[in-house]
């Protein structure tokens, strides 16, 4: 591992990866810093990933840094504990075995994470029979026993969207609002079922969801349940650098947090942009991916305005 990098790129994911092939491509010195915990690892597969339908999480970032390295890009397994600006502009990056490197400019795709309500079994089966997103997996639910966890004023909407994959959509109030006349009638005409009585756990069989406990001891039969959780980006680095994050509204609710920037990724302080879930906490891997090929570009087009500015000074200065 070099001690200098055009760029340093903290997060290896769909993001971070594409990030580094753009700038390899465009032949810069970049050091990807991966923890190795994708978000996603626990699904069976990527979904509407165009070419790429149906790989495993852990494939397809495995392609992705053998991409990366082919035109130079380096990818290191490890963490940086602290990044800090520099007197030149640059940064000074440190990592968690104690290496230290410097960069030009900093890419942090260090995604979110999904605050699981408090179930007893949820967050064992998180990923797999636990979901969150209807594009991500409603396809290998259809037709099946869906329920719905109702943890805040978007559970109608989320009992809705996932009644377009099944006919048997149950929503399980549990913590959400009690609902109004309009609600309960937009939920009846569409067939699904209500559950007012509180969650206390989940049964399996086979080590896969079985069915919904209730308060009472009833068991509702299911074989998939969607969870809608609260998304914190992971923006503790940021924060030292002086970027803050800021709450996520849908619908007058606050569904988590993020980083704010512009489309390129670009942060308030200069050097430093983000792209993925770390900003855009509904996008999915494809996305993610687009997001991290725009912020690759953009930075190699800033370092190119720095080093046009640095060759006319010093052409001046020789003249």
């Amino acid at each position: 591992m070099d001690t200098m990098y055009d760029v340093v790129i903290v997060g290896g994911g769909a993001a971070g990866l594409s990030g580094a092939l753009t700038l390899g491509r465009a032949r810069r010195r970049v050091l990807v810093v991966d923890a190795g915990r994708p978000r996603n690892a626990p699904a069976e597969g990527v979904h509407t990933y165009l070419g790429r339908e149906g790989l495993s999480p852990l494939e397809l970032l495995a392609a992705g840094r053998e991409e990366v390295a082919g035109y130079g890009g380096e990818v290191v397994t490890g963490t940086v504990e602290t990044a800090e600006r520099l007197e030149d502009g640059g940064f000074r990056v440190v990592l968690d075995d104690g290496s230290e490197v410097r960069a030009a400019r900093l890419l942090v795709t260090t995604g979110l994470v999904d605050e699981l309500p408090d179930v007893p079994g949820l967050a064992e089966l998180w990923g797999k029979d636990v979901l969150h997103c209807p594009y991500c997996h409603g396809w290998e639910v259809r037709d099946q026993a869906i329920g719905v966890l109702g943890t805040g004023p978007l559970s109608v909407h989320q009992a809705l969207l996932w009644r377009q994959w099944s006919e048997g959509v149950t929503l399980f109030l549990h913590t959400a609002p009690e609902l109004d006349a309009d609600q309960r009638e937009q939920l009846a005409a569409r067939g699904v079922t209500v559950v007012a009585e509180k969650v206390t756990g989940l049964e399996t069989a086979g080590g896969r969801l079985s069915g919904v406990r209730l308060a009472d001891g009833h068991v509702v039969p299911c074989r998939a349940l969607a969870v809608g959780t609260r998304l914190t980006a992971r923006g503790g680095l940021l924060a030292g650098l002086g970027v803050e994050t800021e709450d996520v509204e849908m619908g007058g609710h606050v569904i988590g947090t993020r980083v704010p920037a512009d489309p390129s990724g670009a942060t308030s302080v200069p050097g430093v942009w983000v792209a993925g879930n770390v900003t855009s906490l509904v996008e999915q891997v494809i996305g993610s991916a687009a997001a991290g090929v725009r912020a690759g570009a953009a930075i190699n087009a800033d370092l190119i305005a720095e080093e046009t500015r640095r060759a006319v000074a010093a052409r001046a200065a020789a003249a």
